[in-house]
């Protein structure tokens, strides 16, 4: 198990094809190991729901938080085990799986939930809307984030 979030840091993107069977899959992952957050949602993620398809995009650099943040993220997860569920279920599943970091450093998580059949016919990401502001104007975000974290 992978130890306890305890950082955020810059944007990256974990892509696992589905064009070959999981247990083949080496996530492509960037050697520079200060992506905890990232790391954790990937492990956890492949580790409970078994996906055919798995993509982990930091979108936090799109939000007024400080560089190099984890905070906010879209996962597009591909698993037959979404067959027959309604799309709240296959969401369930998903902050279920990724409750503990939902409570403590990651703010916002997009959910594209799809089976193998969906994802045949449509493959393709959902793209995040921009950001409408929020704390963009508030200059002391930094340190309210940092006081957060003490």
């Amino acid at each position: 198990m992978l130890p306890a979030v305890l950082r955020c840091v810059r944007p990256v993107s974990t892509r696992l094809p589905l064009s070959r069977p999981l247990a083949h899959v080496t996530p492509r992952m960037d050697p520079d190991q200060g992506r905890p957050v990232q790391r954790t949602i990937t492990a956890k993620l492949t580790e409970k729901l078994k996906p055919d398809h798995l993509e982990v995009h930091n979108e936090s650099h799109m939000h007024a938080v400080p560089p190099g943040s984890e905070s906010h993220f879209r996962v597009l997860v591909v698993s037959s085990q979404f067959e027959g569920l309604p799309l709240i279920q296959r969401h369930r599943l998903v902050n279920e799986a990724l409750k503990e970091e939902l409570s403590s450093c990651v703010h916002a998580l997009a959910i594209q939930a799809k089976t193998p059949e969906q994802w045949g016919r449509n493959p393709s990401v959902a793209q995040s809307p921009p950001c409408m502001g929020g704390s963009r104007g508030d200059h002391t975000v930094e340190e309210k984030l940092k006081a957060g974290r003490e």
